[in-house]
């Protein structure tokens, strides 16, 4: 599915293409897939050199959940010495974060073509191989405990959202109780590794220049605006390209 856009990507800009075929969920549970891209990360700014790439100008690129996974892979190669830095990240449409799935975009999108907001969720329980029946409770977020719910409403909020994004039809959600039960079953979906946004502020701090690509009716065209606020509040250099007309896969 992917060939023709990454011969396309090659021509056009004149670069060295690596496509990475990680494994796939349920198959390979979680976090292999992660793990898949991270390996190839680093392999190939070990051996860059070897493909005539210069190893200080390697970018990772990847879209909606490819965009997840090179947000996972980028930060965790923040701290590795024994590596050269990334030169950028670019993240396309990309899935960030499951603390608030009632941001003004899952509202606004809700039935909006390729991504609807029950098929987002339900791809995502799949991919930590998490109960399907979870999948009201979260939207209500009793997913979320209160310490989680306070440490993390700094990063994840509709009122880091912009005005002009909320004009369409969105109405501020209530607030239910968390319940202990669905807090521990979702633990996983709080890692930085399925969840982006949720990285600390010292590893946000360190991320390369970012691209980020973000579609009007998109479910998940908040998570990229929260990310851009995020590393810009960090001093990160970011490229904030918004598709008036766009929508999930539209690349």
């Amino acid at each position: 599915a992917y060939e023709r856009t990454c011969r396309y990507f090659c021509r056009k800009t004149n670069s060295v293409v690596v496509c990475v075929g990680y494994r796939l969920a349920p198959e390979h549970p979680f976090p292999a897939q992660f793990e898949d891209c991270l390996t190839a990360a680093i392999h190939f700014l070990r051996t860059a050199q070897d493909h005539g790439v210069d190893p200080s100008r390697v970018v990772i690129c990847g879209d909606s959940s490819g965009g997840t996974l090179t947000a996972a892979v980028a930060q965790a190669l923040v701290n590795r010495r024994d590596l050269p830095k990334l030169r950028a990240q670019i993240l396309i449409y990309p899935f960030l974060q499951c603390v608030d799935l009632n941001l003004p975009s899952y509202q606004q999108n809700e039935s909006v073509p390729i991504l609807l907001k029950e098929r987002t969720l339900v791809l995502g329980l799949k991919y930590v191989n998490l109960d399907l029946g979870l999948v009201k409770e979260l939207f209500k977020g009793r997913h979320v405990s209160e310490d989680r719910r306070l440490k993390y409403q700094k990063w994840v909020s509709p009122d880091y959202i912009p005005h002009e994004f909320k004009t369409r039809g969105y109405k501020p959600s209530p607030t239910y109780q968390p319940s202990k039960e669905i807090c521990e079953a979702a633990e996983s979906m709080f890692d930085p590794v399925f969840s982006p946004l949720l990285a600390e502020d010292s590893v946000i701090a360190q991320l390369p220049e970012t691209f980020i690509l973000t579609c009007e009716f998109d479910v998940l065209r908040d998570d990229g605006l929260l990310y851009k606020k995020r590393l810009e509040d960090h001093g990160i250099k970011v490229t904030w390209c918004h598709l008036e007309e766009g929508f999930h896969g539209t690349v």
